[in-house]
């Protein structure tokens, strides 16, 4: 048996990947889910057992800080409380934060693995502590990329780099995609509500291409339909942007895309993937990126689009106008994108995943 375990279920990243992870260890099988109790998303679309413990977020991050400890009391004792989960089983921890599933593998005796996907923890102390938890209990760390595993370097674990893969079931929408229209340019961000995955430099951006009436805005935020209209009534110069609440169906945001964008701020926020970017070139859509991080890996500036940094106005500009008004350089990325998202393929995943774990295997076995 895997026992899964997971803070809040959404439709971001982490919980994405996690699905992806499910599926590829079989665990509608032999698989049990543990996710904090705040939240819907994409785990609830999973053919896995799934308990819920205690979890709530607040506008106050003093108040964050407090249910978010408060919550790992609660997966302790909801794990130590379980009488069916094997001695034999294996604890995968996704992200650091659910640092208790390590603590209880570790003092039962059980195998954990840790599936990192952060980098920017605070505060600070927070952060060393998460890592302390990871060294001191797990026996293979996962990363998403080599620039994270340098980041974030854990002495003591084995670990390896597994990059994220595209889900399947977005995968099944790419037939869907119809060739650029002229006189028609749609830029998209999928990103959360926070100041440091570039909102305003977004919303700044779409202010200064207004009077391009050929290209449109789409912002999806990872936020209810109430966040999202507070964020629209304080963003009234860029009447060009659209804004959207979370969505159970990315896939359509792509098949009308012409242009994905990853503006995180690199001054506040390391990207360790950026999994938004490979699904867009997936359906085949040039992208731009932060310059360092995880995406300036998978993106070769002016290949399959452009690395820049978010606070320079004047390149973004630049780089949408070069998409936007030069088909011949936007059929070539659209094209390299395609070719370059085949390394992200969930097939590819899966197999480093389960070679990874057998691998785990093969050292218990000596």
């Amino acid at each position: 048996m895997i026992v899964f375990c997971h803070l809040l279920n959404d439709r971001s990243g982490s919980p994405t990947v996690l699905s992806s992870t499910l599926n590829a260890l079989d665990a509608h099988n032999n698989g049990l889910l543990y996710v904090g109790s705040q939240g819907q998303g994409v785990l609830d679309e999973n053919d896995v057992p799934i308990r819920h413990y205690w979890y709530r977020r607040s506008l106050y991050r003093s108040i964050t800080f407090f249910t978010y400890f408060a919550s790992q009391v609660a997966l302790y004792r909801s794990l130590s409380r379980s009488q069916d989960i094997p001695l034999d089983a294996t604890v995968f921890v996704n992200t650091l934060l659910p640092f208790a599933a390590m603590l209880w593998g570790r003092r039962t005796g059980r195998r954990v693995i840790v599936h990192i996907h952060e980098i920017s923890i605070m505060p600070r102390l927070l952060s060393w502590f998460l890592k302390r938890c990871a060294a001191r209990s797990a026996e293979l760390l996962l990363y998403v990329s080599k620039d994270h595993f340098s980041r974030l370097i854990i002495k003591g674990p084995e670990s390896r780099i597994i990059p994220n893969p595209v889900s399947p079931v977005l995968v099944a929408r790419v037939n869907e995609k119809s060739s650029r229209q002229l006189g028609r340019f749609r830029v998209l961000m999928l990103a959360s509500p926070r100041l440091y995955k570039g909102i305003k430099e977004f919303f700044a951006l779409a202010a200064d291409l207004q009077a391009r009436t050929d290209i449109t805005f789409d912002l999806v935020l990872n936020a209810d339909p109430k966040e999202v209209e507070t964020i629209a009534e304080c963003q009234t110069d860029a009447a060009n942007v659209t804004i959207y609440p979370r969505t159970n169906d990315t896939g359509k945001f792509y098949v009308e895309a012409d242009l994905v964008m990853n503006l995180s701020r690199v001054d506040q926020w390391i990207e360790t993937f950026g999994l938004t970017i490979v699904e867009a070139m997936t359906f085949g859509i040039p992208v731009i990126t932060p310059p360092i991080g995880g995406p300036a890996e998978i993106v070769t500036h002016g290949i399959e689009g452009y690395c820049i940094d978010s606070r320079d106005g004047v390149a973004l500009r630049k780089a949408v106008l070069a998409l936007a008004d030069d088909m011949t350089n936007y059929s070539a990325m659209s094209q390299a994108a395609l070719l370059r998202a085949k390394n992200f393929t969930y097939d590819a995943y899966a197999i480093a995943l389960r070679d990874a774990l057998i691998g785990l295997d093969k050292v218990h076995t000596r």
